[in-house]
Parts: structure tokens; C-alpha cells; sequence
């Protein structure tokens, strides 16, 4: 990429299982971007909620544990390590529980009013590509370019079924697909932040796409639009 695409922060949102974390973790590689995965700040947070043992319908004390909490996302190679006021919990935060009780507690609206200062401030210098389900719409409603990735539920199931696996987690098929419809019907309907597509985002379907492919329709949208922006200066 040329230098024009300096210091651009790139929204890329879409149900669960869309294929986000795999497609944004690349591109920021491509572009020598940071990549911030929303997502695992939230399970971070519900993995420290289940651990103090809190009630995750009392949205006041979540709302406390959020603004106490330290999480850090720090890039491993090809992956990243969640830090959770310094204790790494990588592999903790994909299991069964903590993804129901992240389900849980991302609809509390003070809770993501938190979350999203905390995801602000970390791309505040630019240079950002960060995946969630609001992103586009509610952390950074002017990003510079948005992305809306989504695929078949079966598609979905599968490449979540082999993310658990690969972080050590054992789960069945048929709970996933259950969970992953569940889980669209709560960010969905939720009131704060509800999951959609951005009016400018640009939708891809991954169901039949390889990860590259994916990536690489991307990066030519940043081109193209870059390209405009420098053409109307």
C-alpha cells in the first residue's frame, strides 16, 4: 500500500462466525496496521466477571468491573495474547461459559459505554484495523472505510467449531450452531449497539471466499477510495 493509507482506521463488522477476526488480523498485516479484536475485550471482561462471581444481570456492578479492569491486546505472532490486568487468558476466554456470559453482558448499555472509550482510545493514532459488531455504527461511525463481512450459519458454524479447537477448547457442532443462532437474535435485537450494517459498509459474503480472497477484495476497496480522496484534494 503507498503512504496515503497511513494512519486510516478500518471498521470491519459482521455476525459471529463471518470470518472478521481471521480476514481484519490479515489485512492489518498487509497494511502494517494494529489489529484490535472487540470481540475478545468483551469475553476478556465476562471471563473476569465469572471469576469475581458477579450476578450478570446486575448491570451496575458489570458497569464498575468494566471501568476497573485493565485488558491489554498484545500481538503474538499470529495471534494475539489478552491480558486481563496483566494475567494472559487467551485460551480461557473462548470457553463455553465465558462466550454465553459474553452474550449476556454486551447488551448492558453502560457496560459497552465503557468498552467503546476503551476501544476509542486504543486506535486514537490511527493505523487501526478493528472487528466487531459495532464498530461502523457506534465506535467509529467515521471510519474511514467500513466493511460488513457475513456467511451461511452452517459456514459460520464450522469455522467456529475449528477456532475453538485451535484454542484449546472442545466443543460440539450441534451447540455451536445453536449458540451462533441464539447469538444473532441477541445482537440483533439488543437494544444499545444492535448489530447491522453500516449505511456506507461495503458487504462480502465469505461463505465460498478463502481468507486471501477476502483480504484482497478489501484491500483494493482501500485502494479505489484511496485513490478518490487523493483525486478530490
Amino acid at each position: 500500500m503507498s503512504r496515503t493509507t497511513d494512519g486510516l482506521i478500518i471498521a470491519i463488522d459482521g455476525p459471529v462466525g463471518a470470518g472478521k477476526s481471521t480476514a481484519a488480523r490479515l489485512l492489518a498485516k498487509r497494511l502494517g496496521y494494529r489489529y484490535i479484536d472487540s470481540g475478545a475485550m468483551y469475553r476478556a471482561l465476562s471471563w473476569k466477571a465469572l471469576r469475581a462471581g458477579l450476578d450478570l444481570d446486575d448491570e451496575q456492578s458489570l458497569r464498575r468491573l468494566a471501568d476497573e479492569t485493565s485488558i491489554v491486546i498484545e500481538p503474538a505472532g499470529d495471534r494475539e495474547l489478552i491480558l486481563v490486568d496483566g494475567q494472559e487468558v487467551s485460551r480461557q476466554i473462548r470457553e463455553r461459559e465465558v462466550e454465553q456470559a459474553t452474550s449476556k453482558i454486551s447488551t448492558h448499555p453502560s457496560v459497552r459505554s465503557v468498552m467503546v472509550t476503551h476501544q476509542r482510545h486504543m486506535a486514537a493514532q490511527g493505523g487501526v484495523v478493528m472487528d466487531g459488531r459495532d464498530i461502523g455504527t457506534v465506535v467509529f461511525p467515521d471510519a474511514d472505510l467500513k466493511f460488513y463481512l457475513t456467511a451461511r450459519v452452517e459456514v459460520r458454524t464450522k469455522r467456529r467449531y475449528l477456532e475453538t479447537q485451535a484454542a484449546g477448547a472442545t466443543r460440539k457442532m450441534d451447540e455451536l450452531a445453536e449458540e451462533i443462532t441464539l447469538r444473532d437474535a441477541r445482537d440483533m435485537g439488543r437494544r444499545a449497539s444492535p448489530l447491522r450494517k453500516a449505511d456506507e459498509a461495503v458487504t462480502i459474503d465469505t461463505s465460498d471466499l478463502p481468507v486471501s480472497q477476502v483480504v484482497d477484495a478489501m484491500e483494493e476497496e482501500i485502494r479505489r477510495k484511496t485513490a478518490a480522496s487523493k483525486g478530490s484534494t
